[in-house]
């Protein structure tokens, strides 16, 4: 998995040296989100606050950061036409309209830590490392999946408005509030560790998502460019008013 951060980070600096104009910022997020990445996989296991910590770097925060650095639209700016034509119809593809759907983004980013904390799933983790590995991968891209639906810059299919999209960021929060408060109580998780380190790491879900999904939500405002069409349209019709998201 490491040899996997680093490769990709020499690819995308690679690339982004040879895209004429391409944004720095854009390349210190990606960046940001391999070293995020990073951290959450050599973090020392063993204590699950060091896991829910683990979580939140390789779920919520280093998705986040990766999306924001638009590795998409700089693979279709430097590769040969023919490859960027063979990528656009793989966005178009029927199965990615699937993945891109903002329910099923939701789905299997919170389904999974159901999934995980509901169930024995998480006991299983702690003693079969393969297993650990696969619920880390899960959580990667099912992570980057929500951000790229929610408030990614490169192209998706099927992004719904701004407005619809914040309150499909407000479920992901009301479901991590409530989780998380169940979990420190102890309330249908299946979590056999000591109560001191449940009650720490439903603070750090509780706190921490609150973080990563208020940048979330700042990343989807900070990029909602309503169409001049739309502008003049609600001057004229108040009661019709509709945003077209560019």
């Amino acid at each position: 998995m490491l040899l996997a951060v680093f490769a990709a980070a020499v690819g995308y600096e690679v690339l982004a040296t040879v895209c004429p104009g391409w944004s720095r910022w854009r390349t210190i997020s990606f960046l940001t989100g391999l070293a995020l990445l990073a951290a959450g996989l050599t973090m020392p296991g063993g204590d699950f606050r060091a896991h829910m910590l683990q979580h939140l770097l390789i779920g919520m925060l280093a998705p986040l950061a990766l999306v924001l650095g638009a590795p998409v639209t700089l693979l279709l700016r430097t590769i040969p036409r023919p490859a960027g034509r063979a990528v656009g119809r793989v966005l178009r593809s029927r199965f990615v309209h699937v993945l891109a759907h903002p329910a099923v983004a939701l789905t299997l980013n919170l389904g999974g830590i159901a999934l995980l904390y509901l169930t024995p799933l998480y006991t299983a983790t702690t003693r079969d490392p393969g297993l650990h590995l696969l619920v880390h991968v899960h959580f990667l891209l099912s992570g980057y999946l929500f951000a790229w639906v929610v408030a990614g810059p490169d192209p998706a299919p099927r992004r719904p408005p701004v407005p619809r999209r914040l309150l499909i960021l407000g479920v992901a929060v009301a479901f991590h509030a409530v989780f998380s408060q169940l979990m420190y109580a102890g309330i249908g998780v299946d979590l056999p560790v000591p109560a001191e380190q449940r009650r720490g790491g439903a603070e750090l879900m509780y706190y921490g998502g609150d973080i990563a999904e208020l940048l979330l939500a700042a990343a989807l405002v900070a990029g909602w460019r309503p169409s001049r069409q739309g502008t003049k349209r609600a001057r004229t019709q108040p009661s019709s008013f509709s945003l077209n998201i560019l």
